[in-house]
C-alpha cells in the first residue's frame, strides 16, 4: 500500500510516498481502508519536531513516529481480537491512535491504517467521508473547550479568537448550537465565511483590536494566543472564563500550555475571572456528539482544499503556513484506480 512517511525531522519536503505493508489489526484494533484524512497543526509540529522538547518523547535525533496523520474516515476492513463494536464494511470516522496523544501509531495519510476501536465511531450516513475526516481533533477541541472548560450556556456572549481556522469554524457552530451569541475574530478575507457559518458579530482583527472593545463577554475561546490574559481581561465579565486551546505545533503549544497553567495559578488568587488552558481528549462519547451535530446539520465542516495523497507535502505546507480557512483534507486513490465518489 501507499503511505506518507518521513525519516527525519524537517519541513514537508521530508515527506515521501512509499510502498509499505498493510498492517494487521492487533487486539482491540480495527484495520481501516482510509477514504479521507485531514491535516492538523499537530501533524506539522510532530514532523518538524517542534517545540524541541517534544523530541525527548518522540525521538532523538530521529523521529520514532514516522507516519503523519491522525484524523480519518473510512471503511472497516478487518477487526482484531476483542473488537465488538465494529464489523467489516462499517463506515467510521475518528482518530488514528494506539492510546493517548503521545503514542506511536499508524498514520492516516495512507491507504490503510490500524487504530484502537475506542478511537472511532460510526459515520453518519449523510455526512461525507471528507466532512467526517475533517472533524475529530478540531471539533473535539471546540466541543470540550466550550462545554467542559468554558461551561457555555444559552444566551451567553462568547468571543472566539481565530474563528476561521480548523478549530474556530467548528467552535462558532458548536457555540451557536448551545444558544450562545457569538462574536468571531478573523481576518478580512474570512469575514463573510464566518458570518455564513453562524457568527452573530465579526471583528476584523486587521482593523480592530477586540481587547479594546466596549463589549463584555462571558467566555473567550482563544485559538491564537496573540493577546495576553491581562489584555483579554478588559473585555471579560467579572465572572467570565478565558479558555486557551493548545494543539501541538500551534501557537499555544505544550510549552505555552505549561506557561498558561503557571499563569492560572498565579492569577487565580487576585482576579475573579478564570483562565483555563487544555488539550482535547479522544473519547467515543464526544465523537458521537460531534457525529450527531453533523448529522443534524447544526455543524457543517468548512473544507478549504482537498489534496490527493501524493500531494500531502503541499497540504502540510498550506496548513503550516497558516493559510487555511477551516480544514484541509487528503484523499488516497481508489483501489481500482478509477474515480471514487466520497459519499
Amino acid at each position: 500500500m501507499k503511505a506518507m512517511v518521513y525519516h527525519e525531522y524537517g519541513s514537508p519536503d521530508v515527506l515521501r510516498c512509499e510502498e509499505v505493508g498493510v498492517p494487521e489489526p492487533k487486539e482491540s484494533q480495527v484495520l481501516l481502508r482510509i477514504r479521507a484524512a485531514s491535516v492538523n497543526p499537530m501533524d506539522c509540529g510532530l514532523m518538524k519536531g517542534r517545540p524541541y522538547i517534544m523530541r525527548l518523547v518522540f525521538g532523538l535525533p530521529r523521529p520514532k513516529v514516522t507516519r503523519p496523520g491522525r484524523d480519518l474516515a473510512g471503511c472497516v476492513e478487518a477487526v482484531g481480537q476483542g473488537v465488538t463494536r465494529f464489523a467489516p464494511g462499517d463506515e467510521v470516522f475518528g482518530v488514528c491512535t494506539s492510546g493517548g496523544w503521545m503514542s506511536k501509531c499508524d498514520g492516516a495519510f495512507a491507504e490503510y491504517a490500524c487504530t484502537l476501536e475506542t478511537g472511532i465511531v460510526l459515520k453518519p450516513e449523510r455526512v461525507t467521508f471528507e466532512q467526517a475526516a475533517s472533524a475529530p481533533i478540531a471539533a473535539l477541541t471546540a466541543l470540550q473547550g466550550l462545554r467542559d472548560k468554558g461551561h457555555i450556556q444559552s444566551g451567553q456572549k462568547v468571543l472566539i479568537n481565530g474563528a476561521a481556522g480548523g478549530v474556530g469554524t467548528f467552535a462558532v457552530q458548536i457555540a451557536k448550537s448551545f444558544g450562545a451569541e457569538v462574536t468571531a475574530v478573523c481576518s478580512t478575507r474570512n469575514v463573510e465565511m464566518v458570518r455564513r457559518i453562524g457568527a452573530d458579530h465579526v471583528i476584523d482583527y486587521t482593523n480592530e483590536d477586540f481587547t479594546k472593545s466596549e463589549q463584555k463577554f462571558d467566555l473567550i475561546f482563544d485559538l491564537v494566543g496573540n493577546h495576553s490574559f491581562r489584555a483579554c481581561r478588559r473585555v471579560l465579565k467579572t465572572d467570565g472564563i478565558f479558555v486557551g486551546a493548545g494543539v501541538l505545533g500551534a501557537p499555544q503549544s505544550i510549552l505555552g500550555m505549561l506557561a498558561g497553567l503557571v499563569t492560572t495559578l498565579a492569577k487565580s488568587k487576585f482576579v475573579s475571572q478564570k483562565f483555563v488552558s487544555f488539550m482535547a481528549k479522544i473519547n467515543t462519547e464526544d465523537l458521537n456528539v460531534i457525529g450527531g451535530l453533523m448529522a443534524s446539520g447544526k455543524v457543517v465542516p468548512v473544507i478549504d482544499r482537498v489534496y490527493p495523497l501524493t500531494e500531502a507535502p503541499e497540504a502540510m505546507s498550506y496548513v503550516d503556513e497558516k493559510h487555511a480557512r477551516g480544514k484541509v483534507v487528503i484523499t488516497p486513490p481508489p483501489l481500482d484506480g478509477t474515480k471514487e465518489e466520497l459519499r
